[in-house]
């Protein structure tokens, strides 16, 4: 019987490591643009790569290039700064717009960029790759704004070779298009693995100067001494879930301790575990969880007082009357929260509250607000989390695109009260069984960054598959199937998904220590 675990751990996290050289054995002249913003302006910035594989970038040349994919008009316009872009009007379906044929080389990633904009009010905008057969591979998503350009990064990586439309999808097709500044860069596995390495050279590491001295000679250097370094912890927090079975097993309670500093309970504090009925309130297991992390120098992710989702409360919860569920999430979130104050390093306040809003629907918009200021007055001590899936793992939903993240995150820490409470992102990362899309992923996290708030992946999964390890160290495909929109709490294996962890994200430290 495989062993199946869930994964928390950190990106984008402080921490150094000791190491030699690198020698890099791969050379570049291609590096990658880590640019990324959501601010909307005036006019759109350079052209990332000079446009990459995409001919008339900027159109200069006009429509050179350039055609309408399906039913509308597309035309040249210029700015008053003089600025060329391109317009597509009069569209009859969502993926009618401006197109251009590239070809795609299999084992490459492509890295996409384009600034957009619409005609009125402010619309989401995709851009998809036509594979053929009416299907379409969607690489990213932005929510474009009338009078202002936005940046619309993603990306996509090819697992054969084949000629593709790139084009821009809007679902409300009363809306003209603006396109201008548009990208397309692949990199073979070698560059991208090159940029990764050189990232964590730069982000993760950092050289440490060491002065053996005699005792009782003030200072006085030891000349040849030797010494050995042995790294003792990782730098980062590396962790997994942890289920209510390791009260009953001391294999599973070793096996634990031995190898993780940081978890988070799969389903012991969620108020579904800790009041089945109304009233009857017990913490029995969850409190035992949090005796066994403590003895053992384990920091504990509060996981979760609400979640959004209306299919995952207390069934006695389903029926309340709004007045009645405002009473009972206000002991809910006493109790849990006072509960375990200053013993938690974060707290899921109000999880998945980008794809579902039981608690807006009954209490009004700025629940889930309110919620996070309580938690932070009842315990300042944890960082306050959003915690989502699909923000990395498919960028076919729009709603939680990392665009739609940032907003959500803005809209309830600037809510009157809660400028001061510790922040942090959850991004959960449940994986199929098929290829991730690596290039997408890391503009969704460059997007992410701009917030300067600590990113998390909180609940990394993969579902078992044929050829997983070479699939998870190989190159990625587009976005999977829509049925990635329905990924709950699934289990990981250890050692795929940290071999796909390693590829996914450039600024993962080593594990290994190596001095020369």
């Amino acid at each position: 019987m495989p062993l199946f675990l869930w994964l928390t751990f950190v990106l984008f996290y402080s921490g150094s490591a000791i190491s030699g050289q690198i020698t890099q054995a791969v050379f570049s002249d291609v590096q990658y643009d880590a640019l990324a913003t959501t601010q909307c302006l005036a006019e759109p910035a350079s052209t990332m790569y000079g446009g990459g594989v995409i001919v008339n970038p900027e159109f200069s040349n006009g429509t050179t290039g350039w055609a309408m994919f399906g039913k509308g008009v597309i035309e040249e316009r210029i700015s008053r700064s003089k600025n060329r872009f391109m317009v597509a009007r009069n569209r009859k379906r969502p993926v009618d717009s401006v197109s251009q044929k590239v070809r795609l080389e299999k084992g490459k990633f492509y890295a996409f960029s384009a600034w957009i904009q619409v005609n009125e009010g402010s619309e989401t905008v995709s851009v998809v790759f036509g594979v053929g057969d009416g299907e379409f591979v969607p690489g990213g998503s932005i929510v474009a704004e009338q009078g202002c350009w936005s940046l619309l990064k993603g990306g996509v990586a090819a697992n054969s070779s084949s000629t593709v439309d790139v084009l821009f999808e809007s679902k409300n097709t009363s809306k003209e298009i603006w396109v201008d500044n548009v990208a397309l860069q692949p990199f073979s596995k070698k560059q991208w693995r090159f940029h990764q390495d050189k990232c964590i050279e730069k982000v993760r590491k950092s050289r440490v100067r060491f002065q053996i001295t005699y005792a009782k000679k003030r200072g006085l250097a030891v000349r040849g001494a030797k010494f050995l370094v042995k790294q003792t912890k990782r730098g980062f927090p590396f962790g997994c879930g942890m289920n209510f079975h390791i009260l009953e097993s001391t294999d599973y309670q070793n096996w634990f301790a031995s190898r993780f500093r940081y978890t988070t309970f799969t389903n012991a504090m969620k108020w579904y575990s800790t009041e089945e009925k109304q009233g009857q309130e017990n913490y029995t297991i969850a409190d035992a969880m949090v005796k066994f992390s403590q003895d053992n120098d384990i920091s504990i992710r509060g996981h979760n007082v609400f979640w959004d989702d209306p299919k995952y409360q207390p069934d006695w919860v389903k029926t309340l009357s709004p007045e009645d569920l405002r009473k009972a999430a206000e002991k809910r979130i006493n109790s849990a929260v006072s509960r375990y104050a200053g013993q938690l390093i974060a707290w899921d306040v109000v999880n998945e509250n980008l794809h579902f809003s039981f608690f807006e629907d009954n209490l009004g918009k700025n629940a889930s607000s309110i919620y996070y200021s309580t938690a932070y007055k009842l315990d300042p001590t944890p960082r306050m989390f959003l915690n989502e899936y699909n923000t990395i793992e498919y960028c076919g939903d729009e709603k939680v695109s990392p665009g739609n993240y940032k907003k959500r995150l803005k809209e309830i820490f600037s809510y009157p009260g809660n400028e001061d409470i510790p922040a942090g992102i959850g991004v959960q990362g449940h994986f199929g069984p098929g290829q991730p899309n690596l290039a997408y992923m890391r503009s969704s996290l460059e997007i992410l960054a701009t917030t300067g708030v600590p990113i998390w992946l909180t609940e990394v999964s993969v579902e078992p598959g044929v050829n997983q390890v070479s699939t998870m160290h190989g190159h990625a495909t587009g976005c999977a199937g829509s049925d990635w929109l329905a990924r709950k709490e699934k289990l990981v294996r250890l050692g795929q998904a940290f071999l796909f962890l390693q590829s996914a994200r450039p600024t993962l430290p080593a594990d290994l220590v190596n001095i020369k």
